[in-house]
């Protein structure tokens, strides 16, 4: 170990730019055996590991799995590394490692932090290629737990569960498990196969899994409580966000994850809409996150024109990864930062045409300390566009069902909860995820399954 002044920090062979642009397969190429096993060596196994205390909402055993891998025992690596999380092949892909593990890790400021990230990943790739399978000891009690929601937060909390042998059944709306990860994150961040292959393994270890089922209109959630020991919510935040400007009303305005739920359609053979389609048009993003970052590289690889992304403030406060942000560039996105916008621009035969914009000015730190937003007058200019595509985030969808079970909702629609065991009002009921935070990341998703499936447990089986 500490081989961090004789190794150099490796991220995973990416794929030329001129190739991947045309695909939807993941641009990373993750490390070998022995390039995960050097360097994972580079790990000072701090006294007090930062990258896990500070920076991973899992508090995962990084610096545990580094020395296992590092010393080339693959099955104690994989075993340590699915020990915290529910499914750490997949945020090792979509983390945004360099604000959590890698940015907390001492390394960082010097020499170049840990490839937390891709080292993750690359063990459980390698584990289960080398036929490792993870040890869920089947269905031991008589306990039975209602998981609504098949997204990340749903994923951990049924992962945690199976693990102590309570069974599991998962309600899904949707014609895919996954919810965001299927649907939502596009294939070049995630190949759809990684997720599946995790669905493949709770239903191995005993979960029963109900798609097409809409709890509140299939299945009335009343019941789901009374048939089961505990019901855990993991619904999600899935209303996206508009900007409230004129005309964004436009058929040709749309939502982020309208538009990437249909593209993603459409690549797995399944039913989508043509007015999504960006062929040869000129596309607005506005949104500077990680969702944005997944429209705009999408619809490159749909064959738009060209694609702008619109973002109110600069490159250094944009809110996602900044991977996501230089892979974009890469791929030729054009950003036009400190542009917030006004007007949907519609001619006279009624089509969209573009957006009109400000230029915005940084100014004083607000309450949370982020700077405000101050528009420049005098600075408005239009940006051509045929199509406009706003990733401004996501709030809670009403939950009616909720409320008429009694279960306490705050101000903004989200689950009201006991921070430490994530139970609702409801002594049977149990949320995490983005329904009771607000949108947020699939780690603290994970995390929050994790909580509520312990707590569960603490009341189920003592």
């Amino acid at each position: 170990m500490q081989s961090f002044v004789e190794t150099n920090r490796e991220d995973p062979a990416k794929e030329d730019v001129s190739r991947r642009i045309h695909t939807f397969e993941e641009i990373y190429r993750f490390f070998s055996d022995r390039k995960v096993a050097r360097q994972a060596e580079r790990c000072v196994q701090c006294g007090d590991p930062f990258c896990t205390t500070i920076g991973c909402p899992l508090q995962n055993y990084i610096p545990q799995w580094l020395e296992a891998i590092a010393e080339k025992d693959l099955e104690k690596a994989f075993l340590l590394s699915n020990e915290s999380s529910p499914f750490p092949e997949i945020l090792g892909r979509i983390c945004p490692h360099n604000r959590l593990c890698e940015g907390a890790c001492t390394l960082e400021d010097g020499y170049g932090a840990i490839s937390i990230g891709p080292i993750e990943a690359s063990i459980t790739d390698l584990a289960f290629a080398a036929g490792y399978t993870l040890p869920f000891p089947g269905i031991t009690t008589g306990k039975r737990v209602a998981v609504v929601g098949s997204g990340p937060a749903g994923m951990s909390c049924a992962h945690f569960l199976l693990r102590a042998g309570v069974g599991v059944e998962m309600f899904e709306r949707a014609d895919l498990p996954g919810g965001l990860l299927a649907y939502g994150i596009p294939g070049f961040k995630l190949d759809k196969r990684t997720v599946t292959h995790r669905f493949e393994i709770l239903q191995g270890a005993g979960m029963k899994l109900h798609l097409d089922t809409e709890i509140g209109q299939d299945l009335p959630f009343a019941k789901l409580v009374d048939s089961h020991d505990a019901v855990f919510l993991g619904v999600g935040a899935t209303n996206g966000k508009r900007a409230g400007i004129p005309n964004e009303d436009h058929e040709h305005c749309f939502l982020a994850m309208e538009y990437l739920t249909n593209v993603q359609r459409r690549l797995g053979d399944r039913a989508w809409m043509e007015r999504f389609g960006v062929l040869g048009k000129r596309v607005v993003v506005i949104g500077g996150g990680d969702t944005a970052m997944d429209c705009v590289r999408t619809a490159v690889r749909e064959g738009a024109q060209e694609v702008t992304c619109l973002y109110r403030r600069d490159e250094a406060n944009m809110p996602g990864s900044h991977k996501e942000y230089h892979n974009a560039v890469e791929e030729g996105v054009t950003f036009l930062f400190q542009a917030a916008p006004q007007r949907i621009v519609v001619d006279d035969y009624g089509r969209l045409v573009g957006v009109d914009a400000i230029r915005t000015l940084l100014g004083e730190p607000d309450a949370g300390g982020r700077q405000r937003v101050e528009e420049l007058p005098g600075s408005e200019h239009c940006v051509a566009a045929d199509m406009v595509i706003m990733a401004l985030g996501f709030d809670v969808a009403g939950l009616p069902w909720l409320a008429d079970t009694g279960i306490k909702l705050g101000r903004w629609g989200e689950v009201v909860i006991e921070p430490a065991s994530g139970r609702t009002s409801h002594p049977k009921v149990y949320a995490g995820g983005d329904c009771q935070r607000g949108a947020d990341l699939v780690v603290t998703a994970a995390a929050d399954g994790r909580r509520a499936a312990l707590a569960i447990m603490e009341q189920l089986l003592g």
